[in-house]
């Protein structure tokens, strides 16, 4: 078991650092394709696109992170549970909105480029936090928050030594999905001028060139699994410590 995970931490960086050397990747293609003129997409490299993709899944991750931990805590208060349902509910048909008409729907307002990018991912992460954050929260046992309570921690300082610490790992693989769900969704960010790995992809429709194609696509599945993997081990780790 160890030795497969190993393996799955060396092989698949290993294979996404190959796909962004040029001749590996150009080798590779016109191996498989070996009908098709061009190997390889040059307008940018896949270095360059990789670094807008990574950008457009960080950009907006952190507010959607931010905004639903912080949702999720205020509809869990005394105060704040009469919201939950709609809470909820808003994000959830945020969620179920197709990135396509989201981003269609943000150019007008918006523009060209990365900021409907921005809004539509912002928008299909912040269910997974939300969800989590709850989920996290609620099952801190109710005799753990008696027991700080006796101690006279007052509702803050129970929230912030006592509530999230043990929600954390729970909390986490809502992070861990949403950041999975934005890289593959982010490839739609070609479709307005944000860039990112959809551009080859894009390119590979237009030209009728399955080389582009496959090597965007490749390229951000083995993203998304080293992203997936590299917070699933911070998920275990804390969930272990918790």
């Amino acid at each position: 078991m160890r030795f497969r995970r190993a393996a799955g931490w060396i092989v698949t960086p290993a294979a996404l650092g190959l796909c962004l050397i040029p001749p590996v990747a150009t080798a590779f293609f016109r191996f498989l394709f070996p009908d098709v003129p061009d190997h390889l997409y040059t307008r940018s490299t896949m270095v360059t696109l990789l670094g807008q993709h990574l950008a457009l899944v960080a950009i907006s991750s952190l507010p959607a992170v931010i905004a639903g931990i912080g949702a999720g805590v205020a509809v869990t208060r005394r105060g704040g549970e009469e919201f939950l349902s709609l809470v909820k509910g808003a994000a959830a048909i945020a969620q179920t909105f197709p990135p396509a008409a989201v981003l269609a729907l943000a150019v007008p307002a918006l523009g060209f480029g990365t900021k409907p990018a921005v809004f539509a991912l912002f928008l299909f992460s912040i269910f997974p936090v939300l969800e989590n954050t709850i989920a996290g929260i609620r099952s801190v046992p109710p005799a753990v928050l008696d027991a700080a309570a006796g101690m006279g921690m007052g509702p803050v300082v129970r929230l912030l030594r006592i509530e999230l610490p043990l929600a954390f790992p729970v909390i986490l693989g809502g992070v861990r999905t949403a950041v999975v769900i934005n890289v593959g969704t982010a490839t739609l960010g070609a479709i307005v001028g944000a860039g990112g790995l959809g551009v080859p992809i894009i390119a590979g429709l237009v030209r009728f060139n399955p080389a582009f194609v496959l090597h965007g696509a490749l390229v951000a599945a083995l993203l998304a699994f080293v992203l997936d993997r590299s917070l699933r081990s911070l998920e275990t780790r804390y969930g272990r410590e918790a």
